[in-house]
């Protein structure tokens, strides 16, 4: 029989969901708290007690190896949820349609050769310089804009809604934009009033039909980057800005070159979050074209093997991890930078 609406099935008894969420919590919190009490209690008590002629070694000891007792949760948990999985994908791609068919770094070399992997990357590549440029761009120039207006917050609310709306949503409302249809397609019915021949299809545009989808993320981020800049811009202290408007500093230059370089940090920090969201995009493209008329991308690329070669399929997943990688390690640094 199937558990009734708001109960969990452990083995024929049904448990109420709230019940199991305060039961989880108890044993979470309780476990470590036991944890702690219990480790602390074995390296004070049996590995180094602080007695005898050793005492004052003892306790140093213990002090040595006492924050790798509370970092070993954390580590722990790292390792299990992400370094192995890391390392398992990697294997796994080392291997062909079935577990027992070992190909060695023949996914890789077939990736290499493909001309369709070689569009995907490409596209990619255009994808993480355009959208996280202009959408951070966007982001800068409304967040100043609206700064000064005395409408401006309604005018963010509007700008930041399509944070709310799903990535599939979002593909749906900008399809009857695109629509190959002048009475409901908007690109169409400008062309129309404009006295253009008949209707085209943009997503069918080779090379072009990849910025109109590029448009859709952008057109979400942007909000995004609004509300993080326009915190950012309003921390600037005023005595910098009032100084150089004394000095006789125009408002382009009071704008880049007083307020942006005290912003840099927000700035990359906007720009590295929307590149990762870029890199791991896949909704946009599979409900706009599937990947057709030359708009592949890897997510999207991978999709294609997931359920028929899923050695390959995890060879463009790890590839895909390569190419955050340096994106991750850059943020880390700018941000330890900023820490100094």
């Amino acid at each position: 029989m199937a558990p009734r609406a708001g109960f969990v099935s452990l083995k024929g008894f049904y448990m109420p969901v709230i019940v199991q969420g305060l039961l989880t919590i108890v044993i979470g919190v309780g476990g470590c708290i036991g944890y702690f009490y219990l480790s602390n209690l074995l390296l004070d008590k049996v590995i180094f007690p602080a007695k005898g002629e050793n005492a004052g070694r003892n306790i140093n000891r213990a002090n040595q190896i006492r924050p790798w007792l509370f970092l070993f949760p954390a580590i722990f948990a790292l390792g299990l949820y992400l370094v192995y999985p890391v390392v398992g994908s990697f294997w796994r791609s080392l291997y062909g349609r079935s577990p027992s068919d070992w190909v060695g770094f023949d996914n890789y070399v077939q990736l290499a050769a493909s001309n369709e992997f070689q569009q995907a990357f490409f596209n990619n590549l255009l994808w993480v310089i355009v959208v996280p440029a202009m959408a951070t761009f966007l982001g800068l120039l409304v967040a100043q804009l609206t700064d000064k207006l005395s409408w401006g917050n309604i005018a963010k609310s509007l700008i930041f809604m399509p944070m709310a709306i799903s990535f599939v949503g979002a593909s749906l409302i900008w399809k009857f934009v695109y629509a190959n249809d002048a009475d409901i397609g908007l690109i169409n019915a400008i062309r129309a009033s404009l006295g253009f021949g008949n209707p085209i299809d943009v997503m069918q545009i080779p090379f072009w039909n990849n910025f109109f989808l590029m448009v859709i993320l952008i057109w979400i981020q942007t909000g995004f980057a609004m509300v993080i800049l326009s915190a950012a811009l309003r921390g600037i202290p005023e005595e910098t800005i009032e100084a150089a408007i004394l000095d006789g500093a125009n408002p382009w230059q009071l704008f880049f070159r007083i307020k942006v370089p005290q912003i840099m940090g927000t700035i990359v920090v906007v720009w590295t979050t929307i590149t990762i969201l870029v890199l791991k995009v896949f909704d946009i493209v599979y409900t706009m074209t599937g990947g057709n008329f030359g708009t592949e991308i890897l997510p999207s690329y991978m999709m294609d093997f997931m359920f028929r070669d899923d050695g390959r399929a995890t060879a463009v997943a790890f590839i895909i991890m390569i190419v955050v990688l340096p994106v991750m390690i850059w943020n880390i640094v700018q941000a330890r930078k900023e820490m100094r």
